[in-house]
């Protein structure tokens, strides 16, 4: 039988995760963010529900074949309901290691549609220091507490891009000002770039980045990249960057600031029934 782990038991299922597996995972058994997870009785394999997105990341014994002939029928009677509340239509399956690509494809359906991902860390002797020169009117701004309850010296005109961006990826701002760090970058008191700690565990931390559409194209994201790469390292951080491989725009970013590419994944596309 599956069942939901209570936060507090996220640890037994630590021994699940392999080596070199996804930062997400790992996050999650951390319990700071707001991720669920379901296991079988015997705690492997198991499932973590990302609580940043409609994500999906399957952990442990990926020939476990009575979890496996459980799964859909318990997405469709236990994760369905929530889903639909939400509006989501679909999920993203993961598998924290390849062996999980062939089940998935099992359980879920062969014809899946599957993407692939790049893994980037950077370590600081890799680290090009080439920042590009902003145009008149845009400044780099850490995100601070005053800034997310935009009750500080300046006040921002789109504050709910920022504060729906965190609370995308963190239970609440103190959650993510105790664990995260972030720059913005600000044209004429709006927010229109943003690069932050999505997801955190140990001292590794997910960058999360946008860029507003009618700002891009000015390398913003490359600039506020810098900043957080540079508090990053000044608090003893390793940055680390997931992005699709035909996101070549992101791709360009990471690998100009010095980004290696530590591992590959991929992932499906699966509909709700």
């Amino acid at each position: 039988m599956i069942s939901e782990l209570e936060q507090s038991e996220f640890y037994r299922c630590k021994a699940l995760l392999v080596h070199g597996g996804l930062l997400e995972s790992k996050a999650a058994i951390e319990g700071v963010h707001s991720d669920r997870i379901f296991v079988d009785d015997l705690l492997s394999p198991g499932f973590i529900w990302l609580g940043s997105n409609n994500g999906f990341i399957f952990i442990g014994n990926e020939e476990n074949v009575g979890f496996n002939s459980q799964l859909n029928h318990h997405f469709n009677t236990v994760i369905k309901p929530d889903a639909d509340r939400m509006g989501l239509t679909s999920f993203e399956a993961i598998g924290d290691h390849p062996k999980w690509n062939k089940t998935i494809k099992s359980v879920f359906g062969e014809n899946l549609k599957g993407y692939n991902q790049k893994v980037y860390e950077l370590q600081k002797d890799h680290y090009i220091q080439h920042e590009p020169c902003l145009e008149q009117g845009y400044e780099t701004v850490k995100i601070t507490k005053s800034v997310l309850e935009n009750n500080g010296s300046e006040t921002y005109r789109n504050i709910e891009f920022l504060q729906s961006k965190v609370l995308q990826f963190w239970p609440s701002f103190d959650k993510f000002l105790h664990h995260g760090l972030g720059n913005m970058v600000v044209y004429k008191n709006k927010i229109v770039s943003v690069c932050f700690s999505g997801v955190v565990a140990g001292n590794v931390h997910g960058i999360d980045i946008e860029t507003l559409l009618h700002h891009q194209g000015k390398k913003l994201a490359q600039k506020v990249t810098h900043a957080f790469v540079q508090d990053c390292f000044e608090n003893e951080i390793t940055p680390y960057w997931d992005c699709m491989e035909i996101n070549l725009p992101s791709v360009s970013v990471a690998e100009n600031l010095g980004f290696r590419n530590k591992l590959n994944y991929s992932w499906y596309s699966v509909p709700f029934e």
